[in-house]
């Protein structure tokens, strides 16, 4: 498994989950723009968990992050100038960002670099290293597991400096017909937010192939777990000792008035076998997407659905009946469909290929939507999420 396939697959949760904010919003099938939905749209959903700033660039404007880097540009500043300073080719930064190269740039306007330039450090104003080892390290153990294929490890000696933000924040390149409000409300972040990030002017504007980053929750301190023993008080009840019940002394008086039981006459049902096996069952509330093998259990926050393992070109099937909400795109070009069911409830289906529905289409319980994808990357991911939640596929499947 190369390290970029370990990076791609551990981004997959990420975007998956991104493509289930918007539509969980309403009940109503997903309209981009949000025009026409009955009912209004509220963002207020959007402005519960605040988000941190934007990491500090170098001297030179660069921000490295342990999958891209990105320079941001000065007051006045041409894409030239910006390519220059960092050590990169203009032309080739000027066709990856889709503008000319002598075009003007806002002043804190995000450019994004096609290849690796020299990494931030002391002697270029870097404001914080993190090893990049822990970083990078991190996501690939979060990546999943593929049977026969070894992951190379990360040299222990390297260390590179890099933004100190623990969370990599997506890079989403802006499509035909998109706006900062359509793409701030599909991650669920505030506008604003994603202005400030980017550098974006007073009217929000955004071009075409743009890149941009997304910007992350602020991050939480953690808990202090020190406790001053001088003022400590001991709980309520705390070295009493604890009496004996009555009845752990002497048994209770037989119940001269108690029924025998009677016996019943109906057969005992047997107990079904709930081992772990891919297979559908008729009965649970999904049916699984591919018969196979799980290579990646579920693990909220690290991993938001199951990674189900078979062979190349099998048939993804929908978990239930419902309607085709969305059909977006990873960084990497790989589709995700996503279907909304009864009750709120919504699956994502990630890292397929051949998707053989539309959004909008009304689809059945184990009908095909699309197939596993060639070589050491067929497997799908599968997410469950109640509303805006993701929760464990297991029971849903049992």
């Amino acid at each position: 498994m190369t390290f970029q396939t370990a990076r791609a697959r551990a981004r997959l949760s990420l975007f998956a989950g991104a493509s289930c904010v918007l539509l969980t919003a309403c009940g109503q099938p997903l309209d981009v723009d949000l025009r026409g939905i009955s009912g209004g749209f509220s963002t207020a959903e959007a402005a519960v968990a605040p988000v941190g700033e934007r990491p500090e660039p170098d001297n030179r404007g660069v921000i490295s992050y342990p999958n891209y880097q990105v320079a941001v540009a000065r007051k006045g500043d041409t894409l030239t100038d910006v390519a220059r300073r960092v050590g990169a080719d203009p032309t080739k930064v000027a066709l990856y960002n889709g503008i000319a190269p002598d075009v003007e740039l806002r002043k804190d306007e995000i450019i994004a670099l096609p290849d690796r330039v020299a990494e931030p450090s002391a002697a270029t104003g870097a404001p914080g290293n993190v090893d990049i080892n822990s970083v990078a390290g991190g996501a690939i153990n979060r990546a999943p597991a593929t049977p026969g294929v070894q992951t190379a490890a990360l040299a222990p000696a390297t260390k590179t400096p890099v933004a100190p933000e623990a969370k990599e924040p997506v890079r989403h390149k802006v499509e035909r017909g998109e706006s900062a409000y359509t793409i701030a409300r599909l991650y669920g972040v505030p506008v604003k937010s994603l202005a400030e990030w980017n550098g974006l002017g007073a009217d929000f504007a955004i071009r075409e192939g743009q890149f941009l980053l997304i910007p992350v929750a602020q991050q939480s301190p953690p808990a202090s777990t020190a406790t001053n023993t001088a003022t400590a008080q001991p709980l309520p009840g705390a070295g009493s000792p604890t009496p004996t019940p009555p009845s752990a002394a002497k048994p209770l008086p037989k119940d001269e008035t108690a029924k025998p039981l009677v016996k019943s006459t109906a057969p005992a049902k047997p107990v079904a076998d709930v081992g772990k096996v891919s297979k559908p069952v008729a009965s649970a509330k999904l049916v699984i997407p591919v018969t196979g093998t799980i290579i990646r259990e579920y693990s909220k926050g690290k991993n938001e659905g199951i990674n189900i393992k078979a062979s190349p070109g099998s048939p993804v099937k929908a978990a239930d009946t419902g309607t085709v909400a969305a059909i977006t795109k990873s960084a990497d070009n790989v589709p995700i469909v996503v279907l909304r069911h009864a009750d709120n409830l919504l699956t994502v289906y990630a890292n397929v290929t051949d998707v053989s529905v539309k959004k909008g289409d009304n689809v059945a319980r184990g009908q095909s939507i699309a197939k596993l994808r060639s070589g050491s990357d067929a497997f799908v991911h599968f997410e469950v999420r109640n509303g805006f939640d993701s929760v464990d596929p297991g029971p849903y499947l049992k």
